[in-house]
């Protein structure tokens, strides 16, 4: 047991629903009722209709023994001074798309009812199994945190051979079977460790609820970035699903939800139930797994109805935000409006442009140092044997003003034309010098636009009479005239 300080103690009186909860005037009627409805039956919601149906029923038993009235109030004001935050015994609230308000017991019911229990006599008091349990747990945590191989290795093989051992036994027909008192202490541990897990489910579910809380009014009082705001709200979601408790439950549903792990357990509960000298039973137990698996559910639904809320809840507040940014605009074209028909305003502004000019760090080109060109300046003397420099005078020059007048007349009345309806028209007269002076054209009338996956031949006569052919990209010329005309 840890040890607790005055002031500790006297927190929890003043402030625990539980220690409120056993100093009732009514804890009586409170503890067996919602015990009895909420714990022993596993609800985890109930219509306010239907509770105080069964709550009425109970309080006119009650009244018709004690041939009084001991509880003169009526079932609605009991539950409604039950969920009462100064008590918090019973938690209300509204399911989504209903109207009807449910009522749910809290964790101090729990509480409250485990300490009640502790206080009643026990027939018999098992003891062996809890300190197995405690070796076995001690075991866990000292070699599950072993990192040195050699020493995993020696524990492995002692336990193999602690199995190798028994089987040998076995084998030899010496067989040691667990008496009546072992039996029952072990089943009075299990049957305690069982209800204890499932009492936890709601206390597991209200701490979700808490955190929920807590980031909801983080966000409700946040005055700085939004940016900022949905790291922190991120963040904290990530840390409720990834902290100590998060993990626990995440690990004991998937464990839950294995087919093979269910139907291990499920056979292993009826064999032991069939054993008679276990004696009495928890009734609880044949079916304990059914409940887990409907706690457990009715947490992980509890968990992502939070998620939509908090999702709701910051989709309001960015539409808050958009409203209030609509109503500047509009206070400000307002203003506007009004100085308009004050032409002696002195209110003058001017911008540069209508939007900033943004230049990303890494779109600017990195520095690429210039390449130094070798000069030679060696003297290259004359030929002694000469050269003919006549090839020199014999170089092809094609007028380009020549060719822009024959594609502007090959243009007239159309929007575009293709090289070879101009060549068409106008055929080569200068062979591939033309051809590539065509290519090069530029000019104001037109532009050339080439289409790179369509391939066209162009053919034409050389100088020695033999026929030449080029292959090139499909090239059109189109006219500038309807573009500025639609401008």
């Amino acid at each position: 047991m840890m040890n607790v300080e005055f002031e500790e103690v006297d927190a929890l009186r003043r402030g625990s629903p539980a220690w409120k909860l056993l100093r009732a005037e009514h804890a009586p009627l409170v503890l067996s009722f919602l015990g009895r409805v909420f714990v022993e039956e596993n609800v985890r919601s109930l219509s306010a209709a239907d509770l105080a149906s069964r709550l009425d029923d109970v309080l006119y038993a009650l009244n018709a023994r004690s041939g009084g009235h001991a509880f003169p109030r009526t079932a609605k004001a009991y539950l409604d001074d039950w969920s009462a935050p100064e008590n918090g015994w019973l938690r209300k609230y509204y399911p989504p798309g209903s109207d009807e308000a449910h009522f749910d017991a809290t964790p101090a019911v729990e509480k409250a009812l485990a300490w009640i229990a502790s206080l009643q006599a026990r027939s018999f008091v098992g003891t062996e199994s809890r300190l197995n349990t405690a070796f076995e747990l001690l075991r866990q945590m000292a070699f599950g945190t072993e990192p040195d191989r050699g020493t995993r290795l020696t524990e492995l093989r002692r336990r193999r051979a602690e199995i190798d051992a028994e089987i040998a036994r076995v084998s030899d027909g010496d067989l040691d079977v667990m008496n009546d008192t072992a039996l029952r202490d072990r089943y009075q541990q299990f049957a305690a460790t069982a209800r204890g897990l499932l009492a936890d489910f709601r206390e597991v579910e209200e701490n979700f609820r808490r955190l929920d809380r807590e980031l909801r009014e983080r966000v409700a009082s946040w005055d700085g970035p939004k940016g900022k705001l949905l790291d922190r709200v991120l963040g904290d979601r990530s840390n409720i699903a990834d902290s100590d408790q998060g993990r626990s439950f995440h690990a004991f549903y998937d464990f839950l939800l294995s087919h093979r792990r269910q139907s291990e357990f499920s056979d292993l509960l009826a064999k032991v139930h069939r054993l008679e000298s276990i004696g009495e039973t928890d009734h609880r137990m044949r079916r304990i797994h059914h409940d887990w698996l409907d706690a457990g559910e009715r947490t992980q639904a509890t968990v992502r109805l939070l998620s939509e809320q908090l999702r709701r809840f910051l989709d309001d507040q960015v539409w808050l935000e958009n409203r209030r940014v609509v109503e500047i605009l509009r206070s400000i074209e307002v203003k506007a409006l009004r100085l308009r028909e004050r032409p002696d305003s002195a209110l003058t502004m001017r911008i540069d442009a209508m939007s900033p000019a943004v230049t990303l760090p890494m779109e600017r080109p990195m520095y690429r140092p210039k390449r130094k060109v070798p000069v030679d300046d060696t003297v290259v003397l004359a030929d002694a044997d000469g050269n003919d420099v006549s090839l020199l005078f014999e170089q092809v020059h094609v007028d380009p003003s020549r060719l822009v007048h024959a594609v502007c007349s090959a243009l007239h009345g159309r929007t575009q034309v293709g090289l070879v309806k101009v060549l068409g028209e106008f055929p080569l007269e200068q062979g591939l010098a033309e051809l590539v002076t065509y290519l090069s054209l530029t000019d104001s009338a037109f532009d050339v636009v080439f289409d790179e996956n369509t391939r066209e031949e162009i053919a034409w006569d050389g100088d020695d009479g033999r026929g030449r052919c080029a292959s090139v990209p499909q090239v059109t010329f189109v006219s500038r005239a309807p573009q500025a005309a639609r401008r």
